[in-house]
């Protein structure tokens, strides 16, 4: 984690202070659950909840010589507990703990993320509607197509995020599962009523069957998803990237007063936020393979996958959270053109009508075939001598064989391609 790219709010979720006070809760409710059983006294339970306590630095210190965390992590409960602590811990494996922590840690996150997409939509909504009917440039292969509105390319952003809120739903539910069955998983040495109790403590559900760990297909599909999002930035980014290129200048990050873009050039309005959030995306998705392989252990348990996820889970979910809300503060403050849209929209002289003229000419009754060439004849004279596409089918006797002067000037209507906006629309917001 790079303070550069972190937001308080999350990094604190896994900072050793919160992940020990989960242990704690963990240990605590598990007495509770034993203590209602009768398998160790009611005093021991609420000694532990009594004087419970924990130090990050003498956990450390114990860590060093005994070099196994919740040994460490038990050893200094035990130093406030007093004699009670015999009873803490009962029939349960470190794993217990640890993976029961990590769904904790893992929703609390994505209870951050979920606000954060809920951000971003309210955003992206906002400039939509603000943007419904402005006309831009619509591309494939980096080429003019036919035209398009802004609020249209930003309703398809709209919808995908949607569906990453609703992915992440999922996973959240996926993630949020509790393990306390002990050592390889048979509940040979802890009632499976306990691990009930402690689900239902920590607001998660119980894990059916764990071999030692919460099988880790889990979290391959949580941080699966947090690739998805991730790409679904890039996406955005790389479009607002290409639109404040010189030659295209559609949109624009916003530039503050005093901001500098070159050292060199002075001149310099660079999209620097989004080439940001490009190489961000690509830190998250890196821990999809890892988590991925994370998925077949050795028999019952192993650790492999410990180190990884010490790393992945702080690094993917605080770097998706500084992504999520540097997206929002671009979109909330993105510059929009319309005349330079226009200009683009005018650039290659009507062509951009090209389809109409080609599906006008078969509806009179020409053939596929000759209407394309027809289209296309005129269309590279464009192309190649910068003149007006209109003006060019106007003087081709074959069209206008085929279109009165009229039909031909109705083609170059914009308003054409808009005309199913609202449909879109209401499809992707509700009707209105």
């Amino acid at each position: 984690m790079i303070p550069r790219y972190s937001r308080p709010e999350m990094t604190a979720i896994w900072e050793p202070e919160n992940k020990f006070r989960i242990w704690f809760e963990i240990e605590a409710h598990a007495c509770d659950a034993q203590a209602e059983l009768g398998v160790i006294p009611q005093e021991a339970a609420k000694a532990v909840w009594g004087r419970g306590a924990f130090e990050v630095d003498r956990i450390d210190e114990i860590e060093r010589e005994t070099k196994h965390d919740v040994i460490a992590f038990l050893t200094n409960l035990a130093e406030h507990v007093g004699e009670e602590a015999r009873f803490v811990h009962q029939g349960m494996t470190s794993s217990d703990v640890l993976d029961t922590c990590l769904a904790v840690q893992l929703t609390q996150a994505t209870d951050i993320l979920l606000a954060d997409l809920d951000r971003l939509l309210a955003t992206l909504k906002d400039r939509a509607f603000e943007h419904k009917l402005t006309p831009v440039m619509g591309r494939s292969h980096g080429i003019h197509a036919e035209p398009t509105t802004m609020g249209l390319k930003l309703a398809t952003f709209y919808a995908e995020f949607d569906r990453n809120k609703e992915r992440l739903q999922a996973a959240r539910a996926e993630i949020a599962t509790c393990a306390i069955s002990g050592a390889v998983g048979t509940f040979a040495h802890i009632d499976p009523k306990v691990e009930e109790y402690v689900a239902k403590a920590l607001g998660l559900a119980v894990e059916p069957v764990s071999t030692q760990v919460i099988p880790r297909d889990r979290h391959a599909m949580y941080f699966s998803v947090l690739g998805v999002i991730a790409s679904s930035i890039e996406r955005l980014a790389t479009e607002i990237r290409h639109m404040q290129r010189t030659e295209v200048r559609e949109a624009e990050e916003f530039f503050s007063k005093g901001q500098k873009g070159s050292s060199a050039m002075p001149h310099k309005r660079n999209p620097i936020l989004t080439e940001n959030l490009t190489g961000l995306a690509r830190i998250v998705r890196s821990v999809v393979v890892p988590a991925q392989e994370n998925v077949a252990l050795w028999h019952e348990r192993d650790i492999s996958h410990s180190s990884v996820e010490r790393m992945i889970g702080p690094d993917a979910t605080v770097t998706l959270d500084f992504a999520l809300n540097r997206l929002s503060g671009v979109v909330e403050k993105l510059l929009i053109y319309p005349d330079a849209m226009q200009n683009n929209l005018d650039q290659l002289g009507g062509l951009i009508f090209s389809q109409r003229v080609l599906l006008a000419l078969t509806q009179a009754g020409v053939s596929r075939e000759d209407s394309y060439k027809l289209v296309q004849r005129n269309a590279m004279k464009v192309w190649e001598r910068g003149t007006d596409f209109l003006t060019e089918l106007r003087g081709d006797k074959d069209v206008t064989a085929s279109l009165k002067e009229s039909e031909l000037e109705d083609l170059f209507d914009i308003a054409f391609h808009t005309k199913n906006v609202d449909v879109i629309f209401d499809r992707v917001f509700g009707e209105s």
